[in-house]
């Protein structure tokens, strides 16, 4: 896998909550498929699916159309410069369980998420 770097770190209880940043295409479809209903409502949200595009033009978020749609979108706001691309995975801890449970192209959205991952554990 290629380099990640950690841009937010945090512990409750039991739980660690990770924000990477990757260049790793793969590794964010990965993890954006580990999504849940939830986690895909905040990313079309922090998109701005719903302020970008007419009701008409779009799939029903939860419809078996929005999930390819959602990552097209989120390709396009990836895009660092030309081919570039990265992503920010938010990877959770608990135990011995790892996974991912979110992927965005930007920063803020990313520790938002994670932050309140963590504040459901509280």
């Amino acid at each position: 896998m290629p380099q990640q770097e950690t841009y937010f770190e945090q512990t409750a209880d039991d739980r660690r909550v990770v924000v990477l940043k990757t260049y790793d295409q793969n590794y964010a479809r990965e993890a954006f498929g580990s999504m849940d209903a939830a986690a895909q409502a905040h990313l079309w949200s922090s998109l701005g699916v719903d302020e970008n595009y007419e009701p008409t033009d779009i799939p029903t978020l939860g419809s078996l159309d929005s999930e390819d749609f959602l990552w097209e979108e989120l390709l396009d706001a990836a895009r660092e410069s030309g081919s570039i691309l990265s992503f920010f995975v938010v990877n959770e801890n608990a135990g011995s369980n790892s996974q991912n449970l979110y992927v965005s192209p930007d920063w803020p959205s990313a520790e938002a998420y994670a932050k309140s991952r963590l504040a459901s554990v509280q």
